[in-house]
């Protein structure tokens, strides 16, 4: 349980955090390049529509740990402005028709409600092109090149076929009845997960950590992912729709497998705790210079009310 005092500590990192990714992203297509200008409105309109920013924050908090200061975050924004626009880019293409077929999105309406499918799908496809682009600028920044290749090979890894995108594949054929427990993880473990699972990574490699904390940062993703998504779906059937930015109960209208349907509302608190707390001792063994604020971050996100 955080107290009040930290319960305002991480809340102000969390918005400072969040500031300087969004101020960052408005320059993430360059001004000079020629853009269709309907589709860099359309791409900024999603990349723009708040937020938690959640994946880019961890990314520098990961960088914050292993290198223990401002210059290590510094060097990994170029990791957490891509990586944020590929879960961007998941986003406006979930909420198509042919998908999950939503009208709304963080509040507002959903790219193609706005812009038409079309555009929809051009914008989702031109920020996931773009994310490479971004994380190759980061040597620029002192980020050794070796280090930025295999950030650039795992974010494809992470966001494809094997990870984010085959794990939509098997959302979409999961079914209520049909679906087990150890299918639903496996779903999230990759549609979730991975990619929170790369963003540690990805500040990790930033700062230069070793294999060893590597694998602890990676742990840490996978397992506060997992609690991430599980509280997801608690909060869908529990929560507050002014906070939640959609309608309450979306996710069983639809017939999708969500841990309460699964293992009830309490069981999938108790996982929830259970994997924020290994997570978070994955990390404080690691030998990392400055665990902390993962520590708070991951304690956080199991507490949040949106």
């Amino acid at each position: 349980m955080q107290t009040e005092d930290e319960v305002r500590d991480i809340r102000g990192y969390l918005a400072a955090q969040a500031e300087r990714v969004e101020a960052a992203l408005q320059s993430v297509i360059p001004a000079a390049w020629r853009v269709n200008e309907t589709l860099r409105e359309a791409a900024m309109y999603s990349l723009n529509a708040g937020g938690k920013r959640l994946r880019p924050i961890l990314v520098l908090a990961a960088a914050e740990a292993v290198g223990g200061d401002a210059a290590a975050e510094a060097r990994a924004l170029p990791f957490a402005l891509a990586v944020e626009m590929v879960h961007t880019y998941s986003l406006v293409h979930d909420d198509l028709p042919a998908m999950d077929n939503d009208d709304y999105r963080r509040g507002l309406p959903t790219n193609h409600k706005v812009y038409g499918e079309a555009m929809a799908i051009l914008a989702g496809d031109g920020l996931l092109t773009h994310a490479f682009h971004v994380a190759a600028q980061a040597p620029a920044l002192g980020v050794p090149a070796d280090r930025a290749l295999v950030v650039v090979s795992e974010l494809s890894r992470f966001a494809g076929l094997a990870g984010m995108v085959g794990g939509q594949a098997d959302d979409m054929q999961g079914e209520q009845g049909i679906t087990s427990f150890e299918q639903l993880e496996h779903i999230h473990l990759h549609k979730t997960s991975d990619l929170i699972a790369f963003s540690l990574r990805a500040g990790g490699h930033a700062a230069g950590a070793t294999e060893r904390q590597l694998e602890a940062l990676e742990r840490f993703g996978r397992n506060v992912g997992l609690a991430f998504q599980i509280h997801d779906d608690v909060l869908d059937v529990s929560g507050d729709e002014a906070k939640l930015g959609k309608p309450k109960g979306s996710d069983e209208r639809q017939g999708k497998v969500t841990y309460p349907y699964l293992i009830g509302l309490e069981e999938s608190e108790r996982r929830v705790r259970q994997l924020t707390e290994e997570a978070i001792q994955a990390v404080l063994s690691a030998g990392l210079p400055k665990p902390e604020r993962l520590v708070q971050l991951a304690r956080h996100m199991m507490a949040r009310d949106y």
